[in-house]
């Protein structure tokens, strides 16, 4: 299989790459050069670029973020997360960061995301994210058709 690089993957093209769990929403891309630090390996500090990379789409695909830099909708930020490194990455390994919610509440969900490569787990990271009205003042309700999208496409339970 041609791995497409930025581009939603389906499930079946996740559980081809050996993903035990396919996600929601998924995305490949490859290893950089400029990714690396002195002992050739993938920098800790740019998993949480892929991280987030993924969970932006993410969040856009599921019409909860809009319009970036416009004002409107909420903001979203994380209030508190946590990182397990599992394997290193290397240059030019293909990769797939994965991402779906596994709870929500009225105004902040939890997400859960992780890097596979070569058919191993190499990363997960879990995080609770808020959102906050557009100026910042409070917060911000998560939407009726989000929450039911947070349940039926991703499973994720009410902890309201």
């Amino acid at each position: 299989m041609t791995l497409p690089y930025h581009t939603p993957l389906t499930t079946d093209q996740q559980k081809s790459l050996g993903i035990d769990f396919p996600a929601p929403y998924a995305m490949a891309d490859k290893v950089r050069f400029s990714e690396l630090d002195v002992l050739n390996h993938v920098n800790n500090a740019v998993y949480f670029e892929w991280f987030e990379r993924v969970r932006v789409l993410y969040t856009q695909h599921f019409g909860l973020a809009r319009n970036f830099g416009s004002g409107s909708g909420p903001r979203i930020v994380i209030r508190s997360g946590t990182i397990h490194y599992k394997q290193e990455m290397l240059l030019h390994e293909d990769y797939v960061v994965t991402c779906g919610c596994t709870a929500y509440r009225t105004t902040s969900f939890t997400m859960h995301q992780e890097v596979w490569a070569g058919g191993t787990q190499r990363a997960s990271f879990e995080c609770v994210l808020v959102l906050l009205q557009p100026d910042g003042s409070g917060r911000y309700p998560i939407p009726e058709d989000v929450r039911k999208q947070f349940a039926s496409v991703d499973g994720a339970r009410f902890e309201g």
